[in-house]
């Protein structure tokens, strides 16, 4: 007995010496720890994205409680809790779930329209915000939740915007257009198609590839029998890569235009030379014009590299939802969500206020060229649908 009350007495000691060396966590120095949850790919052909989205959440999250708030008379502690969807609709789902169930304060997320779209059913019978720092897909807002939310143009904005460029800057009459058939890509290459048909442009053909493709030739070749003045991409910068070696490696000479998920540095390394004078799309405006565009820029690249795509915009939105917390004085979402539906910040990307869809109001899209292997601004455009 005595030795099992010694072992009892030592291993207590043990334990209590332990937890005297280990830092003193939020929750028991007295904060209220408020959960954010942000679902991107960060596996996959797509995960140098998701990586950026992630980077750019945390960046705004570290910042927050630099500022040590308090809410409702309490000093708070923001967690990102940070998931992998691998951009797959059904992992959206499950992650999705996976917070409701964590009970987090608010989402920043998803990244794709296709994960974005059905994981915001289950938010919002959760009652939880979501704000979606690169799903363009309208169909996103326009579900009647009130939950969700974006602070950027959307596809009806962006394919519009891009449609009038094809046929009124590059002065292009035909068009070919291709699209991955995900609900990013698929949408993107719709409102494309209207925009250019409307403008006077005749589509000679529309193809249909999907997400996990690498081999366009067939695509390609029809393509090319149809001597297009340009050929649209709806599809993401790991497809759209690999794309442009083979347009060339045939030999098609139509110009090329492709949204914003093609529209990164990434793009550029998987297209190498062939992608020299391509056309692609980002909504807002490039961040050296962005209101606190240089700043963000340089405090990120010294923390993480360069930008890929989104990262401000998920800075934005993340910190558009704390300062809803902190003006409502509550980090409960049924009480704070009001508040965030009639927010206007001041942002990094822009001013920051949303329509009665939760769609960001007003809003530009850029139109850039790669020039010496570097994205360069072309055009600025005007995003009115």
């Amino acid at each position: 007995m005595s030795r099992l009350l010694h072992a009892l007495f030592l291993s207590m000691a043990i334990v209590a010496v332990a937890s005297c060396g280990k830092a003193e966590s939020p929750a028991a120095s007295g904060e209220l720890v408020v959960k954010i949850g942000a679902s991107n790919p960060l596996t996959g052909p797509q995960a140098h994205l998701g990586k950026d989205n992630e980077n750019g959440t945390r960046m705004a999250i570290d910042d927050a409680n630099a500022q040590n708030l308090t809410i409702g008379g309490r000093k708070v502690h923001f967690e990102l809790l940070s998931e992998d969807d691998a951009a797959d609709p059904k992992t959206g789902t499950i992650i999705a779930q996976k917070f409701v169930d964590q009970k987090v304060a608010g989402v920043i997320g998803h990244l794709n329209s296709g994960t974005t779209i059905p994981a915001s059913r289950i938010y919002a019978d959760a009652g939880i915000p979501q704000i979606s720092p690169s799903a363009t897909n309208p169909k996103y807002t326009h579900q009647g939740f009130k939950t969700a939310f974006r602070v950027i143009p959307n596809d009806t904005l962006q394919g519009k915007a891009l449609g009038e460029f094809a046929t009124g800057k590059l002065g292009v009459k035909t068009v070919a257009i291709i699209d991955d058939t995900t609900q990013y890509g698929e949408g993107l290459a719709a409102r494309f198609e209207e925009a250019a048909k409307a403008s006077g442009a005749t589509v000679v053909t529309h193809e249909h590839t999907d997400d996990k493709a690498t081999d366009f030739r067939a695509i390609l070749t029809n393509v090319k029998a149809k001597s297009p003045d340009l050929i649209f991409y709806g599809g993401m910068d790991s497809q759209s890569g690999p794309m442009m070696k083979q347009i060339k490696a045939l030999g098609v000479t139509s110009k090329f235009l492709t949204g914003d998920g093609g529209c990164s540095l990434e793009f550029i390394t998987l297209a190498g030379a062939d992608g020299e004078g391509i056309y692609c799309s980002m909504p807002g405006q490039p961040i050296d014009k962005m209101p606190k565009g240089p700043d963000f820029m340089k405090r990120f690249n010294a923390k993480y590299g360069e930008i890929q795509d989104y990262a401000p915009y998920c800075y934005d939105a993340t910190m558009v939802l704390v300062q809803a917390m902190k003006k409502a004085e509550s980090t409960d979402p049924e009480k704070y969500l009001k508040v965030l539906a009639g927010m206007d910040y001041d942002g990094v990307t822009t001013h920051v206020a949303f329509d009665e869809n939760g769609d960001l109001k007003g809003g530009v899209i850029t139109v850039f060229q790669v020039q010496g292997g570097k994205l360069v601004a072309h055009d600025i455009l005007s995003s009115k649908p």
